[in-house]
């Protein structure tokens, strides 16, 4: 069954788009005037302004559309933002995250036509993860990257400030030997109180863990994570059911599709 098939069938009343980036909007929006829900892969859109023009096809057509963030679902997430909040490290002033992976040969996400590279495919988590914990909108971004022969940016870094006063960094990179087992994920958070220390993997699930640090003391914190992707889709069932609004709600993306276009033009991309 084809896909525009698939949008005609009446039983159908959700899709899941995990098509390569530079197509997301076409099938989303044919989704969405079909009067089906989306939950459509990250990042949505290639940019804030189809973004804002996909959101505004599921507000017309009275349907759910939700970027596909799996472990923004995480009880994990839950749990940091739940610590940040109760302020047991004081007042953010320093967020770091880097999201390191092997060098890809031949895949789409090298390909610039299809809306590859690095801070697209894995940048994007990165900067989620910075707008979850701080609840602000950026003052000033200053980004770098570096790039393959065929212009797909394979390796980025990224500074920003925000209004309420933190300051984020992140590292994406493809750079590690094609083949190997070789990934890095981090997340830094430094407080007036004491900092959170993480090394756990963008959407893992289990028994996962971070350290609290105050006065030189040590805390383990551990929280029990079931698979994100199970929880993101039920979430998108419980919004098409019950009318609950989308965790990752068109306002947050797109604030981060906002900040991604500062990067991206930062880069020169």
């Amino acid at each position: 069954m084809g896909y525009d098939r698939l949008l005609e069938n009446p039983d159908v009343q959700a899709v899941y788009i995990p098509l390569p980036n530079h197509l997301h909007k076409e099938w989303v929006i044919k989704a969405l005037n079909a009067g089906k829900s989306v939950l459509c892969e990250k990042p949505l859109a290639l940019n804030a302004e189809d973004a804002k023009e996909m959101f505004n096809a599921a507000k017309e057509n009275k349907v759910i559309l939700m970027e596909a963030y799996a472990y923004l679902h995480s009880s994990y997430i839950a749990s940091l933002k739940a610590d940040l909040k109760s302020g047991i490290i004081g007042d953010v002033d320093y967020i770091e995250t880097a999201f390191l992976t092997q060098g890809y040969v031949e895949d789409i996400r090298i390909h610039k036509e299809m809306g590859g590279g690095a801070v697209y495919d894995l940048g994007c988590y990165c900067t989620t993860m910075i707008l979850s914990m701080t609840d602000s909108e950026p003052e000033y971004v200053k980004a770098e990257a570096e790039f393959n022969d065929k212009g797909v940016d394979v390796f980025a870094s990224a500074i920003m400030k925000f209004k309420n006063g933190v300051r984020a960094a992140f590292t994406v990179g493809m750079i590690f030997p094609p083949g190997s087992d070789a990934r890095q994920d981090r997340l830094y958070i430094h407080g007036s109180k004491g900092t959170i220390r993480s090394d756990v993997e963008y959407n893992q699930s289990g028994e996962l863990c971070y350290t609290i640090t105050q006065d030189g003391k040590e805390t383990l914190r551990r929280i029990s994570v079931r698979q994100n992707y199970t929880l993101e889709t039920e979430q998108l069932g419980r919004c098409i059911e019950n009318g609950e609004e989308p965790f990752v709600s068109p306002d947050f993306s797109i604030r981060n599709a906002k900040l991604l276009d500062v990067i991206l033009e930062q880069i020169e991309y």
